[in-house]
């Protein structure tokens, strides 16, 4: 729309324009069919931590975002202003204002640390909670982790006017008549970069969502993903439901499941999928689509001879040509022939050819069910599938005999693994039990609302990931830190090595950024910062269900509804084998960047760059010609001239992989390593700009 708008504003004629005007404003009030929305203008970003100089872009901290200042001068405490949207000038404290970059302004970003939790410390596993707007965050990790990730899990917000999201910087709730469109346009802009970091030949993106907007997301992921298979199944989260007014009581939420390249599910051996005792499945031998009549595969047409006595197959005939007319074939003593044909009289085919449908006869996996005398096909005719005799021959289903006919009894042995189905409704994916009432138990109040069951979330990652123990997994809507929780439990199940990287930001609710306004405090102070969701949910979650106690230290009650790879319950007060660091997304003044070689700042990207193994290394004297750190398997030369030293250093330490360079010349770092038994090389820019910068146009 700001583009027509300055298209009609051109328009000379006032008449003509205002008319212009109403009708684009009609146009946009329209109801829409498909993917059709408004791409609204990227907010700007907040730069907290950058000095404000003259010349600085700035904004209120109270105010709206968007609505930016340029400094003049600045005075002691106060800074001379002035508003770009008005060109009026203004007087500010400092205080007040925070430096801001526009979309398209490059910002250079650096991790700040905040925190850490071991529990491992023998373990180099090291999983990751990033505060940050998670837009930006994506841009660094689309930096640190091309094509690497293996699975996404999201649980964006679901835009039920509740107020419980920003959008450039301003809560949106259900009298907006764009929130639909600003809802999309917030998803398009993250999904395009997750995209990015997704592994394009074998990874899964998981977003649930409510009906508010997954008709809009499904169209938007078909859209984005069209190259992907796409799978929507319904969750029961609430058995009871929640009550709405004027609307039906929701008990169910959505799941959509983007599997992308060669992404396969996992059959599940969930208790409520369980088989053991059951009797094996027989299928209809006869073909029934529309395409498998006679004529397409003359091959699969010819007589199966049942005796009439007994009920057993005696033999099975040659296939008979198309132009052969099925009632002129042979006959066998007390025997009927049997050929595949509808009740209609459409002659079909069946399953197999002769050949292989003899095998099965002999080995008694193919029977005759059923006699049918007055249908065309004198005997429903059945067969055991590609997948149950292999089960058979396996021993997970046992034979226990055979029948009269000569077909197989048999029965599962144990729990069979089958493909989950498109509607859950399991007991431990009730999101007051195991969402609700978790969080609780860990941080001892409530602080977070609808948070997601915990083993829905587990039983999401297990049906893709149970085969990948190493995974890589990424959740830039991290709420109450479920996702890295989940995976920590699977880990715990088969002595997984899987790694969860967890972004959120540091909200505070509509309601407590009310209060926090009327007492005085902005965005930035402590009073504010201590109650956003990332300080006050999140990272407290992670810390507590890692060493296995509440917020208070008293241990954490009840047994995980799993039992670890030696078949044991796993207690909460046990915690996890696991280690977590906690940094916030900061930022370096690019002018700053560019005088000095800033490798504190810059340091623990290149640690999450080469895998976040092992405990993040800290520089805490001069820059050093050279960084060699084995633990962490990378090392960096910064000075070429030590590139001697630096290779002999790393002939001695083969377990490095990574190796960053910096120098400013293609020409010297393609040289440098070409010797080099590193696995993986990057060029370290001397300024850094063009490594780490983000908030770029794309």
């Amino acid at each position: 729309m700001a583009a027509l708008n300055d298209l009609i504003n051109q328009v000379e004629d006032k008449a003509l324009r205002e008319r212009l005007m109403q009708e684009a404003a009609r146009l946009t009030k329209q109801k829409k069919f498909g993917l059709v929305f408004e791409e609204h203008i990227p907010e700007c970003t907040p730069l907290y931590g950058i000095e404000i100089k003259r010349g600085s872009t700035v904004a209120k901290k109270a105010g709206a975002i968007n609505d930016v200042y340029r400094v003049i001068k600045i005075n002691s405490d106060e800074a001379e202003c002035l508003r770009l949207a008005s060109g009026e000038k203004e007087t500010i404290v400092l205080s007040k204002l925070v430096p801001v970059a526009k979309f398209g302004e490059p910002i250079y970003p650096t991790l700040q640390p905040i925190d850490k939790v071991e529990n491992a410390p023998d373990s180099d596993l090291w999983h990751t909670l990033i505060e940050a707007d998670n837009y930006h965050a994506l841009q660094l990790l689309e930096y640190l982790y091309p094509k690497q990730v293996d699975c996404i899990y999201i649980d964006p917000p679901y835009n039920t006017g509740a107020r419980d999201w920003k959008y450039n910087n301003d809560y949106v709730d259900a009298s907006d008549s764009y929130r639909h469109s600003k809802w999309l346009s917030m998803m398009q802009k993250r999904l395009k970069i997750a995209k990015r970091i997704l592994n394009p030949n074998n990874s899964v993106l998981i977003v649930t969502i409510d009906e508010k907007e997954y008709l809009h997301l499904g169209c938007l992921l078909e859209e984005m993903f069209p190259e992907a298979n796409i799978q929507m199944i319904s969750s029961v989260i609430s058995r009871k439901g929640a009550a709405r007014t004027n609307e039906f009581t929701r008990v169910n939420e959505f799941i959509f499941f983007v599997m992308i390249g060669n992404c396969s599910i996992i059959p599940s051996d969930n208790a409520e999928y369980a088989l053991e005792g059951e009797s094996i499945h027989w299928q209809s031998y006869r073909r029934s689509s529309a395409m498998n009549v006679r004529t397409s595969r003359p091959r699969q047409f010819y007589p199966i001879y049942v005796d009439v006595r007994t009920n057993k197959i005696v033999e099975v005939g040659d296939a008979i040509a198309h132009d052969v007319d099925r009632f002129s074939v042979k006959q066998l003593p007390h025997c009927e022939a049997v050929f595949p044909v509808r009740d209609d009289g459409t002659e079909m085919l069946w399953g197999l050819t002769p050949n292989t449908c003899r095998n099965l006869v002999k080995k008694g996996y193919l029977k005759a069910a059923r006699h049918t005398p007055n249908k065309p096909q004198l005997y429903v005719i059945q067969y055991l599938m590609s997948g149950t005799i292999r089960d058979i021959e396996s021993g997970v289903i046992q034979v226990t005999g055979y029948a009269e006919d000569g077909s197989v009894l048999a029965s599962n042995i144990e729990t069979k693994k089958i493909m989950p189905r498109t509607q859950w409704n399991f007991d431990s994916h009730d999101a007051r039990d195991f969402g609700t009432k978790i969080l609780k138990n860990v941080i001892g109040e409530l602080r977070f609302d609808f948070p997601k069951s915990l083993y829905a979330v587990h039983d999401c990652l297990l049906y893709f990931l149970a085969d990948k123990k190493d995974a890589l997994i990424v959740d830039f809507f991290a709420g109450s830190g479920t996702t890295l929780h989940a995976v920590n439990l699977l880990n715990t199940e088969d002595n997984g090595h899987r790694r969860s990287i967890m972004v959120t930001n540091n909200e505070v609710s509509y309601d407590e950024a009310r209060r926090l306004t009327t007492q005085g405090f902005q965005p930035g102070d402590p009073e504010w910062e201590k109650l956003g969701i990332a300080r006050y949910v999140t990272w407290p979650r992670t810390v507590c269900s890692i060493e296995g106690h509440d917020v208070n230290g008293n241990p954490l009650k009840g047994d995980y509804l799993a039992n670890d790879a030696d078949g044991n319950p796993i207690p909460m007060s046990q915690g996890f084998k696991a280690n977590c660091e906690y940094f916030k997304l900061g930022f370096l003044d690019k002018d700053d960047v560019a005088l000095g070689r800033q490798f504190k700042e810059i340091l623990p990207l290149l640690w999450l760059k080469a895998g976040a193994i092992g405990k993040r290394p800290e520089l805490c004297s001069e820059v050093p010609d050279m960084l060699i750190l084995p633990e962490n398997k990378f090392a960096v030369l910064i000075s070429e001239s030590s590139f001697m030293a630096f290779d002999e250093q790393l002939n001695a330490h083969p377990e490095i992989d990574t190796v960053f360079i910096v120098t400013d010349s293609e020409k010297a770092y393609r040289e440098m390593i070409s010797g080099l038994r590193a696995k993986h090389t990057y060029q370290l820019y001397r300024s850094y700009l063009d490594n780490f910068r983000i908030n770029a146009r794309r």
